[in-house]
């Protein structure tokens, strides 16, 4: 099964991260340039990114997979 990635803030600026990895696969100053890490990460596996805001909430998810079209529901 294929790792979602998320962006969350950290000590030394933002980080993308795939899910139960040790390290992030980027660490970066702004959330826009992790967002943008995670979101190149996520079209070459086909996953999806979730964006924390600084409290640590989800704020936004986008998905880079196989979508249904029309979207069920």
């Amino acid at each position: 099964m294929k790792k979602n990635i998320h962006v969350t803030k950290t000590v030394a600026g933002w980080q993308a991260k795939k899910e139960g990895a040790s390290r992030a696969s980027a660490v970066t100053k702004t959330q826009a340039e992790a967002q943008q890490a995670a979101t190149r990460i996520a079209k070459c596996e086909g996953t999806e990114v979730f964006i924390h805001g600084r409290d640590g909430k989800i704020r936004e998810r986008n998905s880079h997979g196989n979508d249904p079209y029309p979207p069920i529901g």
